[in-house]
């Protein structure tokens, strides 16, 4: 089965990104054919600094090698090396109707929280779905916040498909509920533009601090703790096997547990857990021109699947004049 996806590297990764994606692309590269990348083109709907944006690239890819993706196992890559996918987006383009793309909430909640109402932004799944279609993949990780750009990927490749006759491949959600939504510190969903993050690799000092900044109730110590809607829970869980989580629950419950100290608590286990990645991530951000030639390796790969689809949209559409 052929799975692909991909995350902007608009910022330092955090727990959300390595829950939410980064561990399940990593888990998938062991009995599936996977296409991992970094989808720079993406960013610039956000992102309008040229050096931030260079820089969080190659951060973003030693972050990936260093947490365990595979190159040899998977395709891993860099969007803007594979510029096939600027031109299948234009094909795709032709399409879609404005009305799959104004019932976008994606759209409306970015521009809601300030970022500029552009053309990039608007269009956005239509770049998703080039992404995704460009590959043939069967099977896309997604959280539940992107459920709705795959439903419409799905959309774009049905009308280019009876339009234009079979030449995608329609793609299948892949979202597993229980973590649909990784929770940042303040309650809302863990974003980098929120600024409730927990970054992957911060210093000690900074990952402490933003631990220990995880938004809890009032209940006295004395009390019972909730179970339900405590982001402490909802965080530690995500480190936790099923009979670890239901054993904070009990904890939780019984009364005299202090939301301090399981902070605390909480801070060793995720330093601990990313301890033998940080120790890799070190070597590789030391080495960066193996870093750049396993992506420009990946960029290679990529493009050899890219033009197999790109061909076959282009002679679909009637591009290539020279046939009859």
């Amino acid at each position: 089965m052929r799975i692909l996806s991909g995350i902007q590297p608009s910022g330092s990764l955090h727990l959300g990104n390595y829950f939410g994606m980064m561990k399940r692309m990593i888990d998938y590269q062991e009995n599936n054919e996977l296409f991992c990348f970094l989808v720079n083109y993406h960013a610039l709907t956000s992102v309008f600094d040229a050096p931030f944006l260079r820089r969080q690239t190659f951060e973003a890819a030693c972050d990936f090698l260093a947490l365990g993706l595979d190159p040899d196992k998977t395709v891993f890559y860099i969007q803007s090396d594979v510029p096939e996918v600027t031109e299948l987006t234009w094909l795709l383009s032709n399409v879609t109707g404005m009305g799959l793309l104004e019932r976008n909430h994606s759209y409306k909640d970015k521009v809601s929280k300030g970022l500029p109402a552009s053309h990039g932004l608007f269009s956005y799944p239509v770049l998703m779905a080039a992404d995704i279609l460009l590959y043939g993949a069967d099977k896309v990780p997604v959280g539940k916040d992107q459920k709705q750009h795959l439903e419409i990927a799905r959309d774009i490749a049905i009308r280019f498909n009876s339009t234009y006759g079979e030449t995608f491949v329609i793609p299948e959600p892949d979202i597993e509920d229980d973590l649909a939504t990784v929770p940042g510190v303040d309650g809302q969903k863990m974003s980098k533009s929120y600024g409730n993050a927990i970054e992957i690799f911060s210093d000690e000092k900074s990952l402490k601090k933003k631990i220990m900044s995880i938004k809890t109730d009032s209940t006295p110590v004395d009390q019972p703790k909730p179970v339900e809607g405590n982001l402490l829970y909802d965080i530690y869980a995500l480190f936790l096997d099923t009979r670890g989580q239901e054993e904070l629950k009990e904890r939780l419950l019984t009364p005299g547990l202090k939301y301090g100290e399981l902070k605390k608590e909480l801070f060793g286990v995720v330093w601990e857990y990313f301890a033998p990645y940080r120790q890799e991530r070190k070597r590789l951000a030391a080495d960066g021109e193996f870093v750049v030639k396993t992506m420009q390796e990946g960029a290679r790969k990529a493009r050899q699947v890219a033009a197999v689809y790109l061909d076959k949209a282009r002679h679909n559409v009637g591009l290539d004049y020279w046939h009859e």
